[in-house]
């Protein structure tokens, strides 16, 4: 320890003594506090206590003060020992210590973060002394603002500036990353994120071209589709009215445009497409399984225990720490399951709100002065409905986080990685809802719970439910999925690079007039110190969120590209090209708008492999339904095999669709309206005589509105295609799985031989003994 000085004071003048060349691990900082006050107090026992841990703190006065903090290298030698050197593969010679400088870094923050002070206040009474009981840690302390950050320092040397010139820069989009050398600087979790993401962006290629040539297949067939031809000509077929209050009678032919588009989505492609998708996303998962098993193996992490790090952490902190047991406790579990099940009922609740937006915009927009917007009512409540879904999406995502940590605490999880876990089972689930809630109501329940002409379902007895277009729901989803997923994948990225750029550019601009006014006054050895953590202060505040919030945005758009893929198959593109932007920017904001994120060591991505596992299986389920449901594929395949012209009248020479748009429409009697019907007192123009019928979409007999046979026969058929393609879909997954192995067979062999010279050695070793 010749390079040490060891400093059993941090008071100023004791300052000189460190070392200029000692680099610091850490840096607190916090305001000027009075002297006498409770907070000062803290801060002092606080700094007290780690010095007692053996560690060196030099203090450098500014507008605020800054406390660097250097540990002992008794520290790492224990974690060495206990651990037997398990970063043996990765030396780092930017250090001193045989310890990575990310390990480093990540065992003071767990030391920083886990040493306690007792609450005691030696300027109270009686009452404040009574709640020393109940320790105070550094993140406590920041909360009670005692300190206001903690962080560690960027490097000033080569491997930032490497880091700057081959990765954070956006004329690097397309390169390769520097994966050994974001490791050896942000730490294994930090690497396997970009590691994961650039393989996830890779695998999206394939995905993203087969969607793109299902939107190309339905725009060759624009303007050829049987049902776009058939509405588009329908000038004589006369529509209900779209809401009570003086909403005019209007013809079919008027949506041809409408009907064109949904047909650019809605073609025999879908299927196909869908069935590939679910495949897709298990060989995805497959894939990442073998390419982590080699990352891993190469960094010599595969045998990393999680937990053993932890306990030899904590016994380095405290040698007296207290083994904190597994425990379950079946009442917490039940109220902890209600209070998620209360919360998914709020949220769903949120998306019956927008429901009944969409409902009243229609009316309003029925009835607009401007005829674009009252010929479109039901396409501009659908758009405006989606543009409020977004905002409600970006409210919700701050409640949703303090309601899952509030969670976590009733839940006392036993370690950090425990909490993280939980934590992220909740967030997700939460999010899901946030973000799905609305998208399942249009694929499933629009247009077929409002009742009909005659009986419609209103809400509060007085608004009814929208209706679907008689070419379907699909585009609908399709509107309300593209709006979203642009304006997150767009809007949410500017503030995501323009909030920390505009702030850093803010704060310097301030800085270098008072920086210029000191260079040739401040000299030192103080000076770069001082200016390297001015330099980091000014960056933007990380948390142990950061890269969770990475993970967490990844895993929803993963969601948009899996879920409801077959009404929207340019998901997949808008993916591809967002990830290629994405890596860029999380490098960029990592490496020079960011302050530096603790590393911390892993071997997999955690529970995020579970949750993209669960969104593989909702992915089959999702698209079997929209198939099933949300799409006009299955009406149209039985009008086409039992109702059709090809079949009734063994017909060849025509299209075996013809006929299908007015077959599934339903006739309905002006007479038979509820009171609630006010019916414009002018006719339409396109009419000269009295309307009595007015058709809409449904199956249902012309006398007494009940449900037809072929209502049945679609029915039946729906549910037997979704039973099949789900089974179909769901087995190819499990063989998809069963082909492609987890492992790779050179990791396994290279293992092997591992074991297999450890024992070859110890066996010697015990037959040199033996002879002795």
């Amino acid at each position: 320890m010749s390079d040490e000085i060891q400093l059993t004071h941090w008071r100023e003048h004791l300052e000189p003594l460190v070392p200029n060349q000692m680099k610091w691990d850490f840096v607190l900082v916090c305001d000027k506090l009075k002297p006498d006050s409770k907070k000062e107090a803290k801060r002092k026992k606080f700094l007290e206590e780690l010095e007692n841990k053996g560690f060196i703190i030099k203090k450098i006065e500014d507008k605020k003060l800054f406390y660097g903090v250097h540990a002992p290298s008794e520290i790492f030698q224990k974690y060495q020992f206990l651990l037997r050197n398990p970063d043996s593969g990765l030396q780092n010679h930017h250090t001193q210590e045989d310890v990575p400088i990310t390990t480093r870094i990540h065992i003071v923050n767990f030391i920083l973060q886990n040493t306690e002070i007792s609450c005691e206040d030696p300027f109270g009474g009686k009452q404040e002394q009574r709640r020393g009981s109940n320790p105070e840690t550094l993140q406590r302390l920041i909360k009670a603002k005692v300190f206001e950050a903690a962080f560690p320092l960027h490097e000033q040397g080569e491997p930032r500036i490497l880091l700057k010139r081959n990765w954070a820069q956006w004329r690097k989009i397309l390169k390769e990353q520097p994966i050994e050398d974001i490791r050896s600087y942000f730490g294994e979790k930090v690497a396997l994120y970009f590691v994961w993401l650039g393989w996830y962006t890779r695998i999206l290629f394939p995905a993203a071209v087969l969607g793109l040539l299902v939107f190309l297949y339905g725009s060759f067939h624009f303007d050829s589709s049987q049902l776009s031809k058939e509405i588009c000509e329908a000038n004589t077929t006369i529509m209900c009215p779209l809401c009570d209050q003086n909403c005019p009678f209007w013809q079919l032919s008027d949506t041809c445009t409408y009907a064109k588009v949904t047909h650019l989505f809605d073609n025999e492609g879908t299927i196909l497409f869908a069935v590939l998708m679910a495949l897709w996303a298990t060989v995805f998962l497959e894939l990442w399984k073998r390419k982590r098993a080699e990352v891993v193996s190469n960094w010599e992490l595969y045998w990393w225990d999680e937990d053993e790090e932890e306990l030899a952490l904590q016994l380095i902190n405290n040698p007296e720490h207290t083994l904190k047991e597994y425990q379950h406790s079946y009442i917490r579990s039940t109220i902890l399951l209600l209070l998620v099940l209360l919360m998914i009922t709020v949220l769903i609740g949120i998306a019956h709100g927008l429901v009944i937006y969409r409902v009243v915009a229609t009316v309003v927009f029925t009835q607009s002065n401007f005829e674009f917007i009252r010929e479109r009512a039901s396409t501009v409540a659908v758009m405006t409905g989606a543009v409020l879904h977004y905002i409600t999406i970006i409210i919700m995502t701050k409640v949703n986080r303090r309601v899952a940590l509030f969670l976590c605490d009733l839940e006392t999880p036993r370690t950090f990685s425990e909490r993280e876990n939980i934590f992220t089972v909740k967030i997700f689930t939460f999010q899901f809802f946030t973000y799905f809630s609305s998208l399942i109501y249009i694929a499933f329940f629009l247009g077929r719970i409002n009742g009909r002409p005659g009986n419609y379902v209103r809400v509060a007895g007085k608004w009814r439910l929208e209706e679907c277009h008689p070419s379907g729901c699909i585009t609908d989803l399709f509107i309300q999925m593209a709006i979203i997923m642009t304006l997150k994948q767009t809007l949410s990225n500017l503030v995501e690079y323009l909030t920390p750029w505009l702030k850093l550019r803010f704060l310097e601009s301030l800085a270098n007039p008072m920086n210029k006014d000191k260079v040739h006054t401040e000299k030192g050895p103080q000076d770069s110190c001082k200016e390297q953590w001015l330099k980091n202060y000014q960056l933007s505040e990380v948390n142990v969120f950061s890269l969770f919030d990475e993970f967490l945005e990844m895993m929803i758009q993963y969601s948009f590209t899996t879920i409801f893929v077959a009404a929207f198959p340019l998901a997949p593109l808008l993916a591809f090209f967002n990830n290629l932007f994405e890596i860029r920017l999380d490098a960029i904001k990592m490496v020079q708008l960011h302050r530096r994120i603790v590393p911390r060591k892993a071997k997999d991505i955690g529970i995020w492999l579970q949750v993209l596992e669960a969104i593989g299986i909702l992915a089959v389920i999702g698209n079997g339904l929209v198939i099933a449901i949300t799409s006009d594929f299955i009406p149209m395949q039985v009008y086409k095999y039992t109702y059709s012209p090809c079949k009734l009248q063994n017909r060849t020479d025509i299209n075996c669709l013809t006929g299908y748009i007015n077959n599934s429409l339903s006739v309905f009697r002006v007479q038979d309206f509820e009171w609630q019907m006010k019916l414009p007192e002018k006719l339409p123009d396109f009419m000269k005589s009295e309307i009595t019928e007015c058709r809409y979409r449904d199956y249902r007999n012309s006398d007494d509105y009940n449900y037809s046979v072929q209502f049945w026969h679609v029915f039946a058929a729906r549910l037997a295609f979704l039973i099949l393609f789900e089974h179909v879909a769901l087995c190819i997954k499990l063989i998809a799985a069963w082909y492609v192995p987890d492992i790779p067979q050179s990791v396994k062999n290279k293992h092997l031989k591992k074991k297999y010279e450890n024992l070859q050695g110890e066996l010697s070793i015990m037959d040199r003994s033996t002879e002795v």
